[in-house]
């Protein structure tokens, strides 16, 4: 019960003196005490019934009132009948010590007070624990289609006045009884709770958003559901876990509580179990195409196997569908400083980018086939066809890569990718590559190396959330992660080392005039214009440059040599 509840029980007889921001605390039981200390008879959580005897002066209600907030007590209530009116100085001394003080009339018995929050104390803990019987009764023989997670959400919500959302490691919503979380709250929500869990705080998380308070429990994957294994480390575990998001502050529940909330989310484990067993098909689907394509199988036979996945993937659509191909790798950062990929949550965590954000549910997830190699997680994608192709057929593509309904690289990240970065932390990368749209078997294996291709351009771009698509593949920018190390670092050292280190020795701001003055195209009126300099200023710095260097910025060849040096520093 809540310390309000008293307040609003007449026959109680009580008077509020002060903590009126604090009576959403709740109590866990009540103890009458006329000791000076107390202390080892408390527990925490406990409303304090007193008759003042302790108290023979001003001096003493400091003391006693510290003793009680150091032991978490919920509040305190001192009777009339001894002093009259209640001291000044306990007043003072709760208020101090942020503890709710109530006055009891001298016509109260402490007695009534008794009953009355042990009658509302039991009556909860029986209502939590029959709530928690019923929740394992519907879940249990609920079946693969019945209940699920928003049974147990709805008995929060109608049994103990609770609002709770299943959220994924995104912050997709994937649960939830009455109004959804706005998709904004939910991926902050999340990306706190991924950046709490990788700091190693003890859950609940406590997390504030918009003045509302939020306590973040853990959904624990263990992975009997077979299709998503249960992550050693404790990097991954954080980015494959579910999460339950309850609009309370958990920070002073009692603990019978607290563990009603952990039993909730082993409820709703087991329901995630039973929903990634149902991604095993999709996977070994993914699996065998994947290995067919790799192992230069003829057209006809992967063919035969697509037109075995479309069904599943696509239940009911009557025509072949188009494909993209996606591929996502997770590297965790070595003391060498080479990256260690990561195990399978690189799978999980491409199934949970993959699904639209936009939709809710565990089920949005139906037509995603992902398979995983080690080191890298491969999503077969298939597209619906067009509706009206050139011949009326749909066969054809809806787009070259750019329109329609294919997946495009930034926008697969836009709403996951603040959440994911929480996550990663400072010693974890996750780079994707997306491929163009293909209509034929043939075109898998080379949609396979494209999506490969284009995450390595993501990779040699800074960030822990990087992602590239098919049509970076003919710019400049493909050949750049192909570079070797050091040969990057010997062609931007003899171009750039030398405006550094006059920038450094006189703040000229030699770089930055470079960097603006390839942006436009060697216009010199549109560069000064840009850096608010005169044109005189901005002729000395290229000179200067020029001087430096040994190039001449009016030949495209050393223009050239400028704007990688740039891009690769």
């Amino acid at each position: 019960m809540r310390l309000r509840a008293l307040l609003e029980n007449d026959a109680l007889g009580l008077r509020l003196l002060g903590g009126d921001e604090e009576l959403d605390r709740s109590v866990r039981g009540v103890m009458t005490t006329d000791l000076r200390d107390p202390s080892r008879y408390l527990t925490g959580g406990e409303l304090v019934l007193t008759g003042l005897a302790w108290r023979r002066d001003a001096a003493d209600s400091e003391p006693f009132v510290r003793i009680l907030a150091g032991a978490g007590v919920a509040g305190l209530a001192a009777g009339e009948a001894e002093l009259g009116d209640i001291p000044d100085d306990l007043v003072e001394a709760c208020r101090h010590h942020r503890l709710p003080l109530f006055a009891v009339h001298e016509t109260v018995a402490f007695a009534t007070i008794t009953e009355y929050v042990v009658r509302q104390v039991s009556g909860e803990r029986a209502g939590d624990l029959a709530a928690v019987v019923d929740r394992h009764r519907r879940l249990m023989t609920s079946g693969p289609t019945g209940g699920g997670p928003e049974v147990v959400l709805d008995l929060l919500g109608s049994d103990l006045d609770l609002h709770a959302w299943v959220l994924s490691p995104t912050g997709r919503q994937i649960a939830g009884a009455g109004a959804p979380l706005p998709a904004a709250a939910g991926a902050e929500l999340a990306g706190l709770h991924l950046a709490a869990v990788r700091s190693g705080r003890r859950a609940p998380h406590r997390a504030t958003l918009g003045g509302t308070t939020y306590s973040l429990f853990p959904i624990r994957n263990n992975g009997r559901g077979g299709a998503v294994p249960p992550a050693r480390d404790v990097r991954e575990s954080a980015l494959s876990d579910w999460l339950l998001a309850v609009e309370a502050d958990a920070s002073d529940w009692p603990a019978a509580r607290l563990d009603l909330l952990q039993g909730v989310t082993q409820l709703i484990a087991v329901e995630r179990d039973r929903r990634d067993a149902a991604r095993t098909v999709r996977r070994r689907l993914a699996q065998e195409v994947l290995e067919l394509v790799q192992a230069g199988a003829a057209p006809a036979e992967i063919a035969a196997r697509l037109r075995v996945a479309t069904p599943v993937l696509l239940p009911g659509l009557g025509t072949a569908p188009h494909w993209q191909v996606v591929v996502a790798r997770v590297e965790w950062d070595a003391d060498g400083g080479s990256g260690v990929p990561g195990g399978p949550v690189t799978q999980a965590l491409l199934e949970e980018i993959l699904v639209d954000p936009a939709v809710t549910g565990p089920d949005s997830a139906d037509r995603i086939a992902v398979a995983h190699t080690g080191e890298e997680a491969i999503a077969l994608v298939p597209l619906p066809a067009a509706p009206d192709g050139p011949d009326g057929t749909g066969d054809e593509p809806s787009d070259g890569g750019d329109e329609g309904p294919a997946l495009h690289a930034d926008a697969l990240l836009a709403a996951v990718r603040a959440p994911l970065s929480a996550g990663l932390g400072d010693d974890g990368r996750l780079t994707l590559g997306v491929s163009a749209s293909v209509h034929s078997a043939e075109g898998l294996r080379g949609a396979l190396e494209e999506a490969r291709h284009a995450r390595r351009v993501a990779a040699a771009r800074p960030g822990r959330v990087c992602a590239a698509g098919h049509h970076e593949l003919a710019s400049h920018v493909l050949l750049l992660p192909f570079v070797p190390d050091d040969v990057r670092r010997a062609f931007t050292a003899r171009l750039l080392d030398p405006l550094r280190e006059y920038d450094r020795r006189h703040r000229a701001e030699l770089i930055p005039t470079l960097e603006a003055f390839l942006d436009c195209d060697g216009s010199w009126t549109r560069c000064a214009a840009r850096l608010h300099l005169h044109v005189n200023t901005l002729r000395y710095r290229v000179g200067r440059i020029e001087q430096l260097t040994g190039r001449d910025l009016a030949r495209l060849e050393d223009k050239l040599d400028f704007f990688l040096a740039l891009r690769m520093s």
